[in-house]
């Protein structure tokens, strides 16, 4: 059986492909090697070639149309989240997940998984990335390959190379040693390559002078040569400026078209012996070979073996388990999980107990049918008869939330939401929509505009029922002038300013607002936009109608809850960021909390001891409360179950099964690498070289507040002994991996998961090494009071640096430490 079989994708007949390929002429070559329009990859019916559907991921599966909620989709935990499982089996099932969600959609290429390495803590698209270490990343993110493709869907490792950080991302040039480059950066792709991902995406910014859209010695000779990639290298959306040096350079697929820097331009050059028409003949290969592995050459129906998608409804209590097992306890004094006996007066308290964070920002955003809120989730798991208080507290973010949809009603369509028309310069309507959110975007490419030809106005339009009486806060945010009535009176007028380019398209923009007195009757409610859209490569249409009806100001809020957590016998405190902070095109401006959480935080917990604080946060925040908090659980952004598995994890339903892939420090100036803020030039050294993450805390002698790796559950351990195989240096020797066997043992009084971590000692002399390296990982389940023997298995290349002459497994012999995190070792093994 082919390889592509075993994984899912059609086996490919390369002499036919060769037989398509000289049926076209140069211009159709060139033809396919920019985008039909945002997301699709042209077809050719002459040879067979129907087009390619690319969507975004990682963590779900929107489709081709940019925030649209009338096509929801499943909304996994992000990929932080998935990564903190340290499991190679829940990251292939959150694969197989997505793979179904693409075939429901008709989606060919899930573009995911983001395995570039977390280096700075503010990077701004940390939560869409697996971990600070390249090891862990490389096996997650294969995992995660391996079970998209298993559906028979392509799956799209991004974004090859170096693209760390957001600020100036489409600019930076990378410098960095071949040794960092190999041991670090590049170790992910080289392992999803090796798990037989379909294509592949080059970044935006430099490295070492090169865009990575042209980067031949990195796209020609690594990728494509020692990695033997055979599939696509697309571009990112609107990285490719050049005609030959992309095309020179290794790029197959130039993304979103259809205009781009090559067409005509690409075709003149080969015709003027600048660029060899054989580098087209390779791309249009790899083109076609893409195309017979996803079903969309001669329009191959897909295995008949591989199950048809279940309805999204069918993968919720899946979802809910996963997300559970997501979770990190970071703090336990006994207090987790409560018992449902117990306390009889519960006060939940925070911003993100009332409006969590599912997902982060920026293009792997989408929207969920089904988003479950941790009020909902506590009320359904807590007894009858108990008290639940919920208090806001405190607001965490600059905008409004919007308008809560079942409170409104389209008055055309009787349904929840509102009626969304588009009309031109004259008044005339060219589309009217129901819509079911108030915070709507649309993405526009030149020769694929956001919005239908000639807008000149949008008009939203929605019946409020009945709201409160007395004191409600409207905010309108959006790209362009922007006008609010109520009951037909206008009572704001906005004039946003209209983003565009790469850089500055997912920011959103500051709300302005009104506060008005209304009755309690039901108000029509009317927003107009005039949408300015010029740009010279992306454009964003935004608008969000905001709304908040609490009669209490911030101060009244905060107040309020601290006297609720007096009054409680337990307080579950809900604090976290949002995809204003964490998101892609910037990156965070410092480590805090947003607001007033911190001071909140305090002053509930002063209030009332028995505190739990839930952090709804995927990159680590500083923590000055934690130390008199009961317990604190870190939760990410978990997609839409996430308000039951909180409640799940509280109560003991679930163990919180994760343990941390990012090292979370004490004071923000304690990071190994202290921001990405280019120099002069747009130069970003990768100064650290090999220490980033957990590695730099060791070379420093720092201690973190909370380690790599860490992680506590429910239930207690012992980690009896460890052994390797006497012939375990001639395994390595012969590429095999070295087998080393922990025994471990629950002393607790419930079932409960550990992960088995192994760390390497640096080699005798090798300065530049970290002092020990994440070498290996396993995890067990065992019964309360029973104990077994975990294999970690280390291959040679974990063990193998990186120098002039090429890969090298250092002849003496390794100490390998094993425990259950980064800073918690208590055996030692010599491999």
């Amino acid at each position: 059986m082919t390889h592509e079989l075993r994984s899912g994708l059609l086996p490919v007949d390369e002499a036919s492909l060769r037989t398509r390929l000289a049926a076209l002429t140069l211009e159709q070559k060139v033809t396919l090697l920019t985008g039909a329009d945002a997301w699709h990859v042209p077809g050719c019916p002459e040879i067979g070639l129907s087009s390619v559907l690319l969507s975004d991921g990682p963590n779900g599966v929107r489709g081709e149309r940019f925030n649209e909620e009338r096509d929801p989709a499943l909304l996994l935990p992000n990929l932080a989240a998935l990564a903190a499982t340290w499991d190679t089996d829940a990251l292939h099932r959150a694969g197989e997940i997505l793979g179904d969600e693409a075939r429901r959609k008709g989606v060919h290429v899930v573009l995911g998984p983001t395995i570039n390495i977390q280096r700075v803590l503010n990077g701004g698209r940390n939560f869409e990335n697996f971990s600070e270490d390249p090891l862990l990343t490389a096996r997650l993110g294969a995992a995660y390959v391996e079970g998209v493709q298993s559906r028979g869907v392509g799956a799209c490792p991004k974004h090859y190379v170096g693209n760390e950080s957001e600020t100036d991302r489409t600019r930076y040039d990378v410098q960095l040693d071949e040794r960092t480059l190999r041991e670090v950066y590049l170790a992910p792709f080289e392992a999803a390559v090796a798990a037989g991902a379909a294509t592949v995406m080059a970044a935006y910014n430099s490295v070492r002078g090169a865009t990575m859209t042209a980067n031949g010695p990195l796209n020609n000779d690594v990728l494509k040569g020692e990695f033997g990639f055979d599939g696509v290298l697309l571009s990112d959306w609107r990285a490719t400026q050049l005609t030959e040096g992309p095309a020179l350079g290794g790029l197959d697929l130039v993304m979103p078209g259809p205009e781009g820097p090559w067409g005509s331009a690409l075709v003149a050059a080969v015709k003027e012996g600048r660029v060899p028409e054989t580098a087209i003949d390779d791309k249009v290969l790899r083109l076609l070979r893409l195309a017979a592995r996803v079903g969309a050459l001669d329009a191959t129906a897909l295995d008949s073996g591989l199950a048809a998608a279940p309805p999204p409804a069918e993968r919720r209590p899946e979802l809910r388990e996963l997300t559970a097992r997501t979770f990190v306890l970071l703090k336990n004094d006994g207090f987790l999980p409560l018992r449902y006996d117990g306390p009889r007066r519960v006060a939940l308290i925070g911003p993100a107990a009332v409006a969590p964070a599912y997902q982060g920002g920026g293009s792997a955003a989408l929207n969920s049918a089904t988003l479950t809120d941790p009020v909902a989730g506590l009320r359904s798991a807590l007894p009858s008869g108990t008290r639940l208080t919920v208090h806001r507290g405190v607001a965490s973010r600059t905008n409004l939330e919007p308008l809560a949809v079942e409170a409104t009603f389209d008055t055309v369509t009787g349904r929840p939401g509102g009626l969304l028309e588009f009309l031109d310069a004259d008044g005339d309507v060219l589309l009217a929509e129901h819509r079911h959110s108030y915070s709507l975007s649309w993405i526009g490419f030149p020769g694929a505009p956001a919005l239908p030809p000639s807008t000149a106005l949008m008009r939203l339009r929605t019946l409020l029922k009945a709201p409160r009486p007395g004191r409600h806060t409207f905010a309108l945010s959006g790209t362009g002038p922007l006008e609010l009535s109520l009951d037909g009176d206008v009572v704001l007028r906005s004039d946003s300013v209209a983003r565009d380019g790469m850089e500055d398209v997912m920011r959103r923009s500051a709300d302005s607002r009104v506060t008005v007195d209304l009755d309690g009757g039901d108000v029509e409610v009317e927003v107009l936009l005039r949408p300015t859209v010029e740009a010279p490569d992306v454009s964003l249409v935004e608008l969000l109608l905001g709304h908040d009806a609490s009669p209490l100001t911030e101060d009244e809020e905060f107040a309020a809850a601290v006297a609720a957590a007096r009054e409680a016998d337990t307080v579950v405190l809900l604090l976290g960021t949002s995809d204003e902070v964490e998101s892609e095109t910037f990156d965070r401006p410092d480590l805090s909390l947003p607001g007033r959480q911190d001071e909140l935080a305090a002053a509930v917990i002063a209030a009332n001891p028995d505190t739990v604080v839930v952090v709804n946060a995927s990159s680590p925040v500083l923590m000055p409360w934690a130390e008199d908090a009961r317990a604190v659980l870190w939760t990410f952004f978990g997609g839409q179950e996430y308000g039951d598995a909180v409640a799940d994890v509280l109560y003991g339903v679930a163990e919180p099964g994760g343990r941390l892939t990012m090292t979370f420090p004490r004071a923000a100036g304690d990071a190994p690498v202290p921001d990405a803020v280019p120099t002069e030039g747009c130069r970003l050294d990768y100064t650290e070289g090999l220490l980033v993450g957990h590695r730099g805390y060791d070379a420093a002698g720092t201690e973190p507040q909370y380690a790599f790796g860490h992680g506590l559950g429910y239930t207690d351990w012992d980690f009896v002994s460890v052994a390797t195989a006497p012939d375990a240096r001639e395994s390595l020797a012969a590429g095999e991996d070295a087998v080393v066997t922990v025994r471990i043992r629950n002393t607790g009084d419930r079932r409960g998961r550990q992960v088995v971590q192994a760390y390497a000692d640096r080699v005798d002399g090798d300065e530049a090494a970290p002092l020990r390296q994440l070498v290996g990982f396993a995890s067990v389940e065992l019964d309360a009071g029973t104990e077994a023997d975990v294999e970690v298995r280390i291959s040679r290349r974990a063990l193998s640096r990186y120098l002039d002459t090429g890969w090298e497994l250092p002849g003496a012999p390794r100490s390998v430490r094993v425990g259950p995190s980064s800073r918690e070792l208590p055996l030692t093994v010599t491999v």
